[in-house]
């Protein structure tokens, strides 16, 4: 992809996407003619499933709002005084879910133990399937799911910088740092994905596959946004971040030979081989550099940090069984079907 292709997909906004309930289809029709009044915070009622199709795409709707917003969507609808009191009782019922399901560690040395060491029997997880017998249309799926965070990959957790202060907070712009790339634009990380998707024969624009994402693909991106967005829960984001800086490195190695071996295209190869190395250093940096000095200028925050550790590998556990039990079926794991890869993809 050239730069300019990089840049003209980014500033593309996306459409809205389909309804999957009462709820979000209120809410789309709402952005869609301005007239149109968003539903009261009681309509949550109606909608129970925290973790559903209908409470998670209304959810990314609000927060893309945040964003790159909607073909058509005005820029002032980003803080309507009418969409807040539903984002808030949608947050409530999300956070509530996700602290109910959290393990709840004695610590966030604790938290980060549990995740540290990968299990002996070399795992069962969505990144072993893909290395041992993953196809290359399953490899599509994945990279189709994970574009809807990995497009935005850095830019929730740039929120959190002016929430921190001295070690932590140089240490957190060091990281982000990387993430955009260290100055140069084709190193940004979500440019590298985008790269990757065209060796796949994937759309490369922002929001492309919302419509294609079950639940379980929508609720680690919205949970980002989430913590993002509030300073109350900066911990928690810190602890998300720590989460996925900590398990990336050995799973990026594994996505790595899974493109190798089905020949999937060198940027789809560089994407994961960048975070090989990457993320083992940003490990090392987030535990010691920016969980440390924050508990020690803030230790109220410790239940925060491991609320974030916790609740994103209940997510990406949720998503991990969703794509397994459909693959091993025989199934795509997607609500709707991808295009076929163009011809040279792979």
């Amino acid at each position: 992809m050239t730069a300019t292709a990089y840049i003209e997909s980014r500033l593309t906004r996306p459409g809205l996407p389909t309804p999957r309930g009462d709820l979000s289809a209120a809410i789309l029709a709402s952005l869609r003619d301005g007239e149109c009044p968003p539903p009261g915070p009681e309509a949550v009622v109606s909608a129970a499933d925290p973790y559903g199709g209908d409470i998670q795409l209304a959810l990314y709707v609000l927060y893309e709002l945040h964003y790159q917003g909607f073909d058509g969507v005005g820029d002032d609808r980003e803080w309507d005084p009418d969409l807040l009191p539903l984002r808030a009782e949608l947050e409530r019922r999300y956070l509530d879910a996700l602290r109910a399901d959290a393990p709840g560690a004695a610590s966030a040395e604790a938290a980060l133990a549990q995740i540290l060491v990968e299990p002996a029997d070399d795992g069962t997880g969505v990144s072993h399937y893909l290395r041992h017998e993953g196809r290359l249309e399953q490899l599509r799926e994945y990279a189709a799911l994970r574009s809807l965070y990995h497009l935005k990959e850095a830019d929730p957790h740039a929120w959190v910088i002016p929430r921190l202060h001295g070690r932590a907070k140089a240490a957190m712009v060091a990281v982000e740092f990387d993430e955009f790339g260290a100055g140069r634009a084709e190193h940004i990380h979500a440019r590298l994905f985008a790269d990757l998707m065209d060796d796949l024969g994937l759309e490369r624009g922002y929001g492309r596959y919302v419509d294609e994402a079950p639940a379980e693909a929508l609720a680690p991106v919205t949970m980002m946004s989430l913590l993002g967005l509030h300073r109350a829960l900066r911990g928690a984001l810190i602890g998300h971040f720590a989460a996925i800086e900590v398990t990336s490195s050995p799973g990026s190695h594994r996505l790595a030979e899974a493109m190798r071996r089905t020949d999937a295209g060198p940027a789809a190869e560089r994407f994961y081989d960048e975070h090989v190395e990457a993320d083992a250093v940003h490990e090392q940096v987030v535990r010691h550099e920016i969980i440390t000095p924050l508990l020690a200028d803030e230790p109220h925050l410790e239940p925060d940090v491991v609320f974030g550790i916790e609740a994103t590998g209940l997510l990406e556990g949720r998503l991990g069984t969703h794509l397994l039990h459909e693959w091993r079926q025989g199934r795509s794991a997607l609500c709707l079907p991808l295009q076929p890869a163009e011809d040279g993809a792979g």
